[in-house]
């Protein structure tokens, strides 16, 4: 097993054992201390694999995590839980426990959603950092405040009698690890395919969990939905290849089939919220047999409607795209140009590809160029920094 593949199981496990470990002794800081020394110990001692990757990584978790303890004699939690086992772990798959966990209501929102990015979706300070549009630092120290409150909170380690209170940190953040992993806000990948599978599991979970709910069928179907074209978005060298120009026979027509029946029976059922409507968009784009037959006047609706429920920067500049390819090009801009007041979102490089690509549609290229070498420079993706610098050098030559 190549390192990569070591990697993204390690990635996959991390939540189940940080769910067993918190689950048998509670103290989710050092647990997932402990959980970290034992991911550690796997890189440097695996291949060949253990028979159960999961059972060997708890069971030197808890070493890991009895040791932790014993250090911290003087501490009054010690005496709280046994030092020794008094039976074995339960191996169990925790995740969805430890998702509810993590978005304690006694947290705030932006605490609940960084410490479950880091615990659930194993995202780096940095990574979060960028999903929430945070400086490094601030998350960090975030991330550390909510550890302590678990800890001081003594909450215990099982699914909440009510979700309701939780239930939207909960779907934000799976959103956000599934986003991650499709298109990685850094690095030298476009997707982490580790990252959005796993989102979709917990989706699942959720879903089976709270079936009747309209928000958490919406975010699995657009999980499906916009997962089912993962095949066509890169060619050779993984470049990326944008929506217009991908192979649609390579789309995944089951999953296509599965999100836009979830999306429909949850509008039908419920008032529509954020999650379904974005999945109904992605429907509208999956159902349309080439780029030409997209119903943009459709897409258009919806995004009009998700702005008006989400002060989201990346939804404002999709609508953007969507006026222009329903109403003109000149429509586009219009809107385009009010949204440069906002300074965060103009050095975003999502706002200076949405120009580029608007001033290509125009016929503008030497506009389209500088735009596209704009957004090159700011972006942290290495594919999607490839494919701007080409898209660029295309127009220019």
């Amino acid at each position: 097993m190549i390192a990569r593949e070591i990697e993204d199981l390690l990635r996959d496990l991390a939540p189940q054992v940080l769910g067993a470990l918190v689950r048998r002794y509670g103290h989710f800081d050092l647990a997932e201390d402990a959980v970290q020394e034992a991911l550690l110990a796997a890189t440097t001692q695996w291949p060949p694999l253990p028979d159960e990757p999961r059972t060997w990584l708890i069971r030197v978790a808890s070493r890991k995590l009895i040791d932790l303890l014993r250090s911290e004699q003087a501490r009054r939690e010690r005496e709280e839980v046994p030092v020794a086992p008094s039976g074995p772990v339960s191996a169990q798959d925790d995740s969805l426990i430890l998702l509810f966990m993590c978005c304690h209501p006694a947290l705030p929102r932006t605490g609940q959603i960084a410490l479950t990015l880091r615990a659930v979706g194993g995202l780096t300070t940095g990574e979060i950092a960028r999903a929430l549009f945070a400086p490094e630092a601030t998350m960090g120290q975030r991330i550390s405040r909510a550890k302590k409150t678990i800890k001081q909170s003594g909450v215990s380690f099982a699914m909440p009698a009510e979700h309701a209170e939780r239930l939207d940190a909960v779907l934000q953040v799976l959103y956000l690890i599934f986003n991650e992993g499709y298109t990685s806000t850094s690095g030298p990948v476009l997707a982490r395919v580790e990252l959005s599978t796993e989102a979709i599991r917990l989706a699942r979970m959720l879903h089976r969990s709270l079936p009747g709910d309209g928000e958490v069928a919406g975010l699995l179907a657009l999980m499906l939905l916009t997962d089912a074209r993962r095949a066509a978005r890169t060619g050779p060298g993984d470049m990326l290849i944008p929506m217009a120009e991908q192979d649609r026979t390579l789309w995944d027509r089951a999953q296509i089939a599965e999100g836009a029946a979830l999306v429909t029976a949850a509008m039908s059922r419920n008032k529509p919220g954020p999650y379904q409507i974005q999945a109904a968009i992605a429907a509208v784009h999956d159902e349309a047999p080439t780029p030409d037959a997209t119903d943009w006047e459709q897409i258009l609706a919806l995004y009009t409607l998700l702005d008006q429920m989400s002060d989201n920067p990346m939804v404002t500049l999709n609508r953007v795209v969507a006026l222009a390819m329903a109403r003109g090009v000149a429509t586009g801009f219009a809107l385009l140009e009010q949204l440069r007041t906002d300074r965060i979102l103009a050095e975003h490089h999502r706002f200076a590809a949405v120009e580029a690509h608007l001033a290509e549609l125009a016929g503008d290229l030497e506009l389209a160029a500088e735009q596209y070498r704009s957004a090159a420079h700011r972006t942290l993706s290495e594919p999607e920094r490839r494919y701007l610098v080409t898209k660029a050098a295309r127009l220019e030559s």
